[in-house]
């Protein structure tokens, strides 16, 4: 009976990943996760009390295997130099995946604050990733350059998710 509910939860949470990515935080709805998984609407309320709870598993499933992607990309090189751009050229090529974008379609506004939390503690994994190789070029305030770094690939992101940006 575990096994059958963990493959339901897993089968909602990939309906809300292609709701997300197809239709942004609108279009993730308990009637919408219903009909894509085949449950009755009072059955989605069984797993999940609110789209924010939805929202907040996907994160915490699925920012730990992308950023564990950004880390291994990292991994590869060995200077500072390439150690950031590794950081920067993995996420962008991540823009396609379902889980990416996903995480990336929901706004901090639709949100609980425990679930913002979340996204900030995952957010702020990223960024420290990149903060090492940042001191190592002898930036005076790595952190902060991380921080701007970050911005700047969530700006490219967005602008890349919406089609915006002439050469990805």
């Amino acid at each position: 009976m575990a096994e059958h509910r963990t493959m339901q939860r897993g089968a909602l949470l990939d309906a809300a990943r292609t709701l997300l990515s197809e239709g942004g935080t609108e279009a993730l709805t308990f009637p919408a996760l219903a009909e894509r998984t085949g449950l009755a609407r009072s059955s989605v309320y069984e797993y999940f009390r609110s789209r924010a709870a939805v929202v907040e598993e996907l994160c915490a499933v699925d920012f730990p295997v992308w950023a564990a992607e950004v880390e291994a990309a990292m991994g590869r090189v060995d200077t500072a130099e390439q150690k950031i751009e590794a950081y920067v050229r993995r996420q962008l090529a991540l823009v396609g995946d379902r889980r990416h974008r996903a995480v990336v379609a929901i706004s901090a506004g639709e949100l609980d604050a425990g679930a913002r939390e979340k996204i900030r503690a995952a957010h702020g994994g990223l960024i420290a990733m990149i903060v090492e190789a940042l001191a190592d070029l002898g930036h005076e305030q790595p952190r902060l350059a991380a921080m701007l770094l970050q911005g700047v690939v969530d700006a490219a992101v967005r602008r890349i998710e919406l089609g915006a940006a002439e050469n990805p």
